[in-house]
């Protein structure tokens, strides 16, 4: 049995956003789920970035399951970069990213591996210069 895995972003409709979407993706179609943000308020629109993980017909039918109820599905796309143009090479944003993606190179300089990035956004927090985008979308 080949698992596949997925980053997704969810567009959890108002009117659903208070159900159990992870629970039940979980439980009814055995996809194991990683929540990487999540933007969720009662009666407003959530956002939710999730790493899904399962076989190729458990995420197919997760997915169904998904749109049925109103959600909207996008394949992640990291669009996550640094802007040169204001980057001091402080590295305050490195001490926030929790999965290495950014590093200090010996010559002082901030590097990011997108390959490791997650799109949580800390960086961007951390950074008093504004010089980290973070993008989220399909």
């Amino acid at each position: 049995m080949l698992l596949q895995e997925e980053r997704v972003v969810l567009h959890i409709p108002a009117k659903i956003v208070t159900e159990p979407i992870i629970y039940r993706l979980v439980k009814d179609f055995d996809v194991a789920v990683n929540v990487l943000k999540v933007e969720v308020v009662e009666n407003d629109e959530g956002l939710m970035v999730l790493g899904i993980q399962g076989t190729s017909s458990a995420l197919t039918a997760a997915k169904k399951y998904l749109t049925e109820r109103g959600v909207r599905l996008e394949a992640l796309k990291r669009d996550v970069h640094l802007r040169e143009d204001r980057c001091t090479h402080c590295g305050a944003c490195i001490g926030q990213c929790p999965s290495g993606a950014l590093t200090m190179t010996v010559e002082y300089e901030v590097k990011l591996d997108p390959k490791k990035c997650i799109a949580c956004g800390h960086c961007a927090i951390a950074c008093t210069y504004d010089a980290v985008d973070v993008k989220f979308g399909g």
